[in-house]
């Protein structure tokens, strides 16, 4: 089958790089195979917002029911895909946690198979941590119970099924969550969801032309990681944001399997990071593109004061100092009257730094791989 190409024009897709001190001179515009390629011009699709996930309050305990279950997903319109999600057809709520308060996790699971939830990032006791040895059969409900102890932050819980985890969270077994805590309100910082404070999981999918978006891994992707190609913004495909306001707060998640993002807006304008994995950071850093890894977080305040719709874009490195515009990814479009967000704040979290005098142990590992290809040996402490 021939492959669709990407929609946007050439012109628009490179626009904004020379401004980046870059070249976009070797951006790939093609998509091999018989897939179906992201159309990154012409009409977008409003970005899916997920639904915020509080619970309820029980005896002092915040309760979030949750459950895992397959459904179809048109990430084209003439398309049904068969996905998996947590409460619908393709990825989860967003939960709002707060710190210091109890919660308690009902996690059905819906599947044929079995499955788990991980909540990855969060500081807990290990029989709550939903890993490998924390199976989940068909018709179970797991309900694991434990103190939110992180500062304000944004975390992201998936499935971590032993052998399976790659491929269950590829069909959209996974969510992000939102953590507050009480001294985050005073910064000034935009915090309204789904106005001015929007959650992005960022992908990278294979949807082929019957729909079917099956893992395939091969050698080499059992060894590096399954990427796709077409970019997914809270599985949305070619997703576009109305903003109102002159200051945008992204929390961002690589939740790909594989493919180290570069991430940066298609004009090169500046933008300010403002967290990481751990939560804020002690004040903003200006940066102009930023290196995500699988799994990781970060949260960005973007100046949309401007007027000028803007695209937030995955670039390939072509070498040390050129890069070419790789994903398209959520283009934003400010309308009409913005309202006035403020100045970015100068100063964010207070960071001691740690004490290591205050350690009570020393520990020391040595991480080693051994051999070549499918007969690689990964070892700590030699073993």
């Amino acid at each position: 089958m021939s492959p669709i190409t990407s929609g946007m024009s050439r012109r628009k897709l490179l626009a904004g790089t020379a401004a980046l001190g870059l070249s976009g001179s070797t951006a790939v515009l093609c998509f091999s195979g018989g897939t179906l390629a992201a159309s990154q011009g012409g009409n977008a699709n409003p970005l899916k917002i997920p639904p915020l996930l509080e619970g309820n309050m029980r005896d002092g305990t915040r309760i979030l029911d949750l459950n895992i279950q397959d459904g179809q997903t048109r990430f084209f319109p003439d398309l049904a895909t068969a996905t998996r999600g947590i409460n619908g057809s393709f990825l989860g709520p967003v939960l709002r946690l707060r710190k210091g308060e109890t919660t308690q996790f009902n996690v059905t699971n819906s599947l044929n198979e079995n499955t788990t939830l991980h909540w990855h990032g969060f500081s807990l006791p290990a029989a709550a941590d939903g890993g490998p040895h924390q199976i989940i059969t068909p018709g179970q409900t797991w309900s694991p119970r434990f103190e939110i102890r992180e500062e304000a932050s944004t975390m992201w819980y998936h499935s971590h099924l032993m052998g399976k985890t790659a491929e269950q969270v590829w069909s959209g077994i996974a969510g992000m969550t939102r953590i507050d805590d009480p001294e985050t309100g005073s910064l000034g910082l935009p915090d309204t969801y789904g106005v001015d404070d929007i959650t992005v999981a960022l992908q990278d999918r294979t949807i082929f032309r019957d729909g079917s978006m099956p893992y395939r891994p091969g050698m080499h992707d059992r060894m590096m990681g399954y990427t796709g190609q077409i970019p997914l913004a809270n599985g949305t495909v070619n997703a576009c944001f109305d903003a109102t306001t002159s200051l945008l707060r992204l929390r961002l998640l690589n939740g790909s399997n594989g493919t180290i993002y570069n991430m940066g807006f298609s004009d090169g304008r500046q933008f300010h990071k403002i967290a990481t994995d751990g939560g804020l950071l002690a004040a903003p850093v200006p940066v102009h593109l930023m290196t995500m890894g699988p799994g990781e977080r970060a949260e960005i305040l973007v100046d949309l004061s401007n007027g000028k719709n803007v695209t937030l874009t995955h670039f390939n490195r072509v070498s040390s100092s050129r890069i070419s515009p790789q994903f398209a990814f959520l283009e934003l479009r400010p309308t009409g009257q913005l309202a006035n967000s403020g100045p970015v704040p100068t100063t964010l979290a207070s960071l001691a730094a740690p004490d290591a005098s205050m350690a009570t142990n020393t520990r020391r590992f040595i991480l080693n791989m051994a051999g070549m290809m499918m007969n690689s040996r990964f070892t700590i402490n030699n073993r």
